[in-house]
């Protein structure tokens, strides 16, 4: 059994027992779980993939939280020639990382 859902501008095909990272948000203090409700397709099942029209009504996807990470550096650099100017940034995301405990359709 599989589930496409939204979150934030992204979308993720899950299946139980998946690990990803989603975009950091504020949880409760010591918070497990975080659930999705935004689901857009559900499917594995018999009768083929129930699409929503946006959302699947009923359906959601519960994750266990493991906790916050970091991804990748990026490094932004800004140059114009004979200008004098130069700019260096960095930047890592931080993003949450969860493991796909039950699809509920």
């Amino acid at each position: 059994m599989y589930a496409i859902f939204s979150d934030g501008s992204h979308q993720h095909r899950v299946e139980e027992g998946m690990t990803l990272d989603v975009d950091l948000r504020d949880l409760p203090e010591g918070a497990t779980s975080v659930e999705f409700d935004h689901v857009l397709v559900v499917g594995g099942m018999d009768g083929g993939p129930r699409i929503g029209q946006p959302t699947v009504p009923g359906a959601k996807v519960v994750a266990s939280v493991h906790g916050e990470i970091k991804g990748d550096k990026l490094t932004i650099r800004k140059f114009r020639r004979r200008k004098g100017y130069s700019l260096k940034k960095g930047h890592r995301q931080q993003y949450l990382r969860v493991t796909v405990d039950r699809i509920e359709a």
